[in-house]
Order: structure tokens, then C-alpha cells, then sequence
């Protein structure tokens, strides 16, 4: 089980004024060792603690290999590159199609839970200039993901993540995405992701909203910045 992934890069960032937003999503990289608290890496800052960060958005992992395919798509105009998703951690070797909800990682004195993945938010478009990009990286489930913390701790960049615990049955960040995203109203899978105990409170809700009522949850602000 102890699988070991090595990062690219470990990023943090303060609230400021970007793109017209008030935004804490340009992040720096930080060589040396940092405090991982159960609401995220010490000196991490969040605008909008309603749609990001806290105890189940602590950390946002971002695979580096999808830049390359960002460039494929809308062109060398731009430099892709990390953290321009607003990642905390930048890796390679770890995809959507690898890691699974409820994973758990040994990283330095801490201890790190996959607990949904990343929901993409118009922020993105106005980073890249590109009207519809969060809609594209919804639709192609390249997403990244989000950690909560089980044990806080020292980190570093320097300190691998290891795979410690794996969930029996366990679903992969791209299946979650495409079941969430892509097929949001089935009801037997929407009843299989209600099962996923490892799954955040906030996607678990929303989940049950949409077996309730048989509607999906307006996402027009979410991807779009504003009502339609």
C-alpha cells in the first residue's frame, strides 16, 4: 500500500485584487517546511470560505500533466503552467483516473484525506481569459481534488505523499466527477455516491437535494459568475 508520489510544488497564497475579483487564487511556491493545520497550510488565505476552503477543503491538488492537454486545447497564448489552477499541490503520476475518494496520505507529520474533487468555479475563466473554461474542465472531469486533514502537522515539498489507507470498493476522483457532473440526475449511481462515506458533507447534501427533488442545483454562478 505504501505507494510514494513525489510533488512538483507546494503553493500558497494571500487575498488580493486579480482579474476584477477579490481572490486568493495566484499562489506562490514555498521550498521550506510549513504548518499543516485542519483548515490548511499556514499562510494559505481564502476569499470565500462559503466555496472554498475549510476543514473539507483544506488542500487542492492539481495533476501537471493536464496543462499539456489545456495547451492542446486552447493554444500557447498563455503560459500553462502551475499553480495556475490555484493548486496548493502540484504533481505528477497522480490523475483523476488513479486516485480514489476516502484515500488517505502520510505526508511528513500529516496525515491527509481525499474527501471530493475540486469543483470548478468562473474564478478560472477570468484567470485564463477564457469565457467557458470552467465549464470545460467540468466536462472533461479534470478537476483536481480537495483534502481534508486527519492529522496536522510539519510539511514540506520535499516529503512525499504516501498512500497509507485505501477504502474497500473504492471509486476514483474521475468516476465521482462523471457520475456528479456528468450524469448528475441517475439515481442508482447518485445512490451509490450517497454511500461514499468519505464523501464531503457539502457534496452529500446536494446529492440528497437532487434524489429529492429530481432537479439538478442551479451551477450558472458557479461556472459562470452570474445567474444565466
Amino acid at each position: 500500500m505504501l505507494k510514494k508520489y513525489y510533488l512538483k510544488g507546494v503553493y500558497r497564497g494571500k487575498v488580493a485584487q486579480y482579474y476584477g475579483l477579490e481572490t486568493a487564487i495566484n499562489k506562490v511556491q514555498v521550498e521550506k517546511p510549513l504548518f499543516l493545520s485542519v483548515e490548511g497550510l499556514e499562510g494559505d488565505q481564502c476569499a470565500d470560505f462559503r466555496h472554498h476552503g475549510g476543514a473539507e477543503r483544506a488542500l487542492h491538488q492539481y495533476p501537471y500533466e493536464h496543462y499539456a492537454s489545456w495547451e492542446d486545447k486552447y493554444g500557447k497564448t498563455t503560459e500553462w503552467n502551475a499553480p495556475g489552477m490555484g493548486e496548493n499541490l502540484s504533481s505528477e503520476g497522480m490523475t483523476e483516473d488513479i486516485v480514489c475518494l476516502g484515500d488517505r496520505y502520510l505526508w511528513g507529520e500529516a496525515i491527509i484525506e481525499i474527501s471530493q474533487p475540486r469543483s470548478p468555479c468562473f474564478k478560472l475563466n477570468k484567470r485564463w481569459g477564457i469565457e467557458g473554461f470552467s465549464n470545460s474542465m467540468q466536462e472533461t472531469s479534470r478537476c483536481g481534488w480537495l483534502y481534508r486533514v486527519i492529522q496536522p502537522g510539519m510539511v514540506s515539498v520535499n516529503e512525499p505523499l504516501e498512500l497509507i489507507e485505501r477504502v474497500p470498493d473504492a471509486i476514483t476522483i474521475r468516476e465521482v466527477c462523471d457520475i456528479f457532473f456528468g450524469d448528475p440526475l441517475n439515481r442508482e449511481k447518485l445512490q451509490m455516491l450517497k454511500q461514499q462515506n468519505k464523501l464531503s458533507y457539502s457534496w452529500l447534501r446536494q446529492i440528497e437535494q437532487r434524489l429529492l427533488s429530481n432537479e439538478v442545483e442551479n451551477w450558472h454562478f458557479r461556472l459562470l459568475g452570474h445567474a444565466k
